[in-house]
């Protein structure tokens, strides 16, 4: 017999990257009381990550609690970016309803559709959120009837399009139903989510059902499994089985040795939960994503949604440049294998896979950031390695044709600089699909283009648009190969000597190029040390002194004025390298280096190629 069960909702926070969920949940924790009077409480609270919290984005999906008028409302904060959609699609297996986060001057953007979509297609309950009301260009009327355009365009049933707004400031903590009355904290929120969120439904007297819906790791107990109870009840010390839906061999018996229920930014230890219960499982070593837990005697999977192939790829490489372990804490195969095969306990987007090499593991992931989040992440836990130029991962079709990844991409960009954006990415393989006005001087193009075509070119876009640009881009499915693309054409600038950078090599050297690295760097032969302006790659000595002569003094080498070096950061390093170049990634230093370190080797190979 199924059962509402009255004291719980379970939602989910959507919206674009930078529309401002995360801040949103701080303050329900806030306004909810989770925290004490005198509490010093960090912005971002639930970004707890590093990288989440330098760069203001959310990459793992988090669960918290909070309790209003005796109701315990779960909140889950998902990631923003498309490279971590994957994430948003599990979680939403999780919850009710969903409160939708759209910025009152942006308004719905590619992402905001994205996630939108999968909420409707579950046919959950949604709340509209219009955030930032309180910035001076914000336009909350013609945001919401842009907001009401999508639900149609996404086919939204009558329920659908009768979803309630709620206006907010989650900057200033407050939110209201009428833009006439302004009101001092969350309340209109709060009574939003328990008069328009079902619910959650269940049997309480049935056979117990759990689906895994997300996994967290702790290096003490392992694996965690974090699912929502459908039916039934779930006990410490159960005995369960596993099934999968999509595996239907999958058939493993198992004990329920810690179970815990969120309260506010913590784990609370529970004995049993009943359903609509949102619950994280310890003991069981092996649970993974999309593993339902049920009794013995009925083992029945729950329904779950595949979860999305990766669409590029790159080589993680023992490093073996002449500089190799000054650095870094952890360099041998076994340690970057054994990081790679931990990574795979928190990230289901990512694939692992051997190489003919012990040496060498390709990594396969959902874009550029995705890996690049990686890389930092071990980079900082004191790894040292080398990764190879990023590729897209083809697929055949059934008649034999090579397909490739497309990409719907949308930009935004002052209207000065349309024609140099549509200009570099047509080159790139991109199709013009649409070019709108927008507020502020603005247009929006809409492209359909190759995921490879994006490689590389974030750094250009920045450059091309000073830095006014905003590009989204989204996962669009597989097409037939477009055809070759020309990335870079600059060559590079190599050193062909082992040493330390000097001066006076360093300021020859500049005439050639835009050098990366300054005077008492180390260097080695095959190592590049600057952009080339010519197509073609050019060997410089960096190490180079002048002699002395009678006539010469040692002090008129001081007089020489270098151009500061271009500083490159990881994602600027990751898009410049070319097909025959490698990063070597140590805690210390980002190089750039040549595959074929000896330069006759290296020319001999060019040769072979072409």
């Amino acid at each position: 017999m199924k059962q509402t069960r009255d004291d719980i909702r379970n939602i989910a926070i959507i919206a674009h990257v930078d529309h401002g969920k995360t801040t949103l949940v701080d303050e329900l924790l806030k306004q909810s009381g989770v925290f004490r009077a005198n509490q010093e409480v960090a912005e971002r609270v639930m970004d707890s990550g590093d990288i989440e919290r330098e760069r203001g984005i959310t990459i793992l999906s988090k669960n918290t609690a909070v309790t209003y008028k005796g109701t315990k409302i779960n909140i889950v904060d998902t990631p923003g970016h498309a490279d971590f959609g994957g994430e948003v699609e599990r979680v939403l297996k999780m919850v009710n309803g969903v409160i939708l986060v759209v910025d009152a001057f942006e308004g719905p953007m590619p992402q905001t559709k994205f996630v939108l979509k999968k909420a409707l297609e579950l046919d959950l309950s949604v709340i509209v959120c219009i955030n930032k009301i309180d910035r001076p260009e914000a336009r909350p009327e013609e945001v919401e009837e842009e907001v009401l355009e999508l639900f149609m365009d996404l086919d939204a049933n009558d329920r659908q399009l009768d979803s309630p707004f709620v206006y907010a400031s989650a900057k200033n903590g407050s939110a209201t139903t009428n833009l006439t009355v302004r009101n001092k904290d969350m309340t209109p929120l709060f009574e939003t989510i328990l008069e328009h969120i079902p619910a959650p439904e269940g049997d309480p007297e049935a056979a117990t059902q759990v689906l895994i819906s997300t996994i967290d790791y702790n290096e003490y107990v392992g694996r965690i499994g974090v699912g929502k109870v459908d039916n039934g009840v779930v006990r410490v010390n159960q005995d369960v089985v596993i099934v999968n839906h999509h595996d239907p061999d999958v058939l493993r018996k198992v004990r329920i040795s810690k179970l815990y229920e969120f309260d506010g930014l913590n784990k609370v230890e529970v004995r049993e939960a009943g359903i609509g219960s949102i619950v994280a499982i310890s003991g069981i070593s092996d649970i993974s994503i999309g593993d339902t837990l049920c009794s013995p005697d009925n083992p029945v999977p729950i329904p779950f949604q595949k979860i999305s192939e990766p669409t590029i790829s790159m080589d993680f490489i023992v490093n073996d440049s002449p500089l190799a372990g000054q650095e870094g804490k952890y360099v041998t195969s076994r340690h970057v294998r054994d990081r790679l095969m931990r990574e795979l306990n928190t990230d289901v987007s990512l694939r692992v896979e051997e190489t003919d090499t012990t040496e060498a593991y390709k990594v396969s992931g959902r874009g550029e950031l995705h890996l690049s989040v990686l890389i930092e992440n071990m980079r900082r836990e004191g790894y040292e390695f080398a990764v190879s130029k990023a590729e897209v991962i083809y697929k055949k079709s059934e008649d034999g044709k090579l397909l490739e990844p497309m990409e719907d991409v949308y930009v935004d960009v002052p209207d000065e600089f349309t024609g140099v954006v549509i200009e570099k990415l047509s080159i790139r393989k991109a199709e013009l699909k649409g070019m709108n006005p927008i507020a502020g001087g603005y247009t929006r193009l809409e492209f359909s283009m190759p995921s490879r075509g994006l490689i590389g070119y974030r750094g250009d876009f920045l450059t091309d648009t000073k830095g006014n640009g905003i590009m989204n881009t989204q996962f669009a499915g597989y097409a037939p190969f477009k055809g070759e693309i020309a990335f870079r054409k600059q060559g590079s600038l190599i050193a062909f000597e082992a040493g330390e950078a000097i001066t006076y090599g360093l300021f020859n050297a500049q005439e050639r190029g835009t050098l990366f690295i300054g005077p008492g760097e180390k260097v080695y032969p095959g190592m590049v040390v600057g952009q080339s302006g010519k197509t073609e790659d050019i060997e410089v000595n960096v190490c180079k002194t002048k002699h002395l002569t009678n006539t010469r003094s040692s002090s008129a080498d001081e007089a020489l004025r270098l151009t500061p070096k271009k500083i490159m950061s990881l994602e600027q390093c990751l898009d410049f390298i070319d097909t025959d170049e490698l990063l070597e990634v140590t805690p210390v230093n980002l190089r750039i280096r040549k595959k074929i370190l000896d330069s006759t080797l290296r020319k001999r190979a060019s040769f072979a190629k072409k």
